[in-house]
């Protein structure tokens, strides 16, 4: 092929792509900044995605601790205050409210496991509540993905094309070898590009990287530097799912005993 025509294919073709790639990092910069938006308005939203000792769950457990509305005793059972109990008192966030909820249905004490594992109000309520926000989270389009794919094979076979056709007569005259060296730099351009295709840049300002992951809520932060004791005893209570019974107390005799 002519290497002054290759060279009109190729390097508009380059340019495009950068053009593409340009606009796609802004557009994920934007998606990024909505998403740190949208969790940092309520700190129970980036909660969700830590692991169960300091999820959702637990900081709602926390805050009913911090507000004198529930305890948890040595077994890692939670019951009740007088304040808890009242039915006119609220713990201001749909969550603690499910879970406040949940104890107020309860006859006896129970543990967290317990009552995510067996109350299915508490369950739907969780739910719900992260339906609602993930909701505005934005979203890619269904085809977003296998698009860029094929545009990514697309490119890589019109680099592999324009290559072959570089390599495959030798130009003459300096109007050629200039349009060769062209070509030659937007084909590395092409290959750097195809190299660094599906990474992700730096996060955006405000954001948390993966490996960083989410804030710690602050009710669970605030549970650890004033009670220390109640931090342990939530942890065991949200992984025990039954109310563990009493070492003094025996067992029930049968009937005829």
């Amino acid at each position: 092929m002519d290497p002054v025509t290759l060279a009109c294919i190729v390097v508009p073709l380059t340019a495009l792509l950068y053009v593409l790639r340009a606009l796609n990092h802004r557009r994920g910069r934007a998606e990024d900044e909505c998403r740190a938006a949208v969790l940092g308005a309520d700190p129970y939203r980036a909660a969700a995605g830590r692991r169960r000792a300091e999820d959702d769950a637990q900081a709602a457990a926390a805050r009913l601790l911090l507000d004198g509305l529930a305890t948890v005793d040595h077994r890692g059972s939670l019951s009740l205050t007088p304040s808890g109990a009242d039915p006119a008192r609220t713990a201001g966030h749909p969550l603690p409210d499910a879970l406040l909820a949940a104890l107020r249905r309860r006859t006896a004490p129970a543990t967290l496991g317990g009552i995510e594992l067996g109350d299915s109000a508490f369950r739907a309520a969780r739910q719900d509540f992260h339906t609602a926000w993930r909701a505005d989270l934005p979203r890619s389009g269904p085809g977003r993905g296998c698009f860029t794919a094929a545009c990514a094979l697309l490119f890589s076979g019109e680099t592999a094309f324009a290559a072959a056709a570089l390599l495959d007569t030798a130009p003459r005259g300096p109007l050629p070898w200039a349009a060769a060296a062209a070509t030659g730099l937007a084909l590395l351009l092409q290959l750097t590009w195809l190299d660094r295709y599906g990474r992700k840049g730096p996060p955006a300002a405000g954001s948390t990287s993966p490996a960083e992951g989410p804030a710690l809520h602050p009710a669970l932060a605030e549970l650890a530097s004033r009670d220390l004791l109640s931090r342990d005893r939530l942890r065991a209570s949200r992984h025990r799912s039954r109310r563990r019974r009493s070492r003094g107390r025996g067992a029930r005799p049968g009937p005829g005993t």
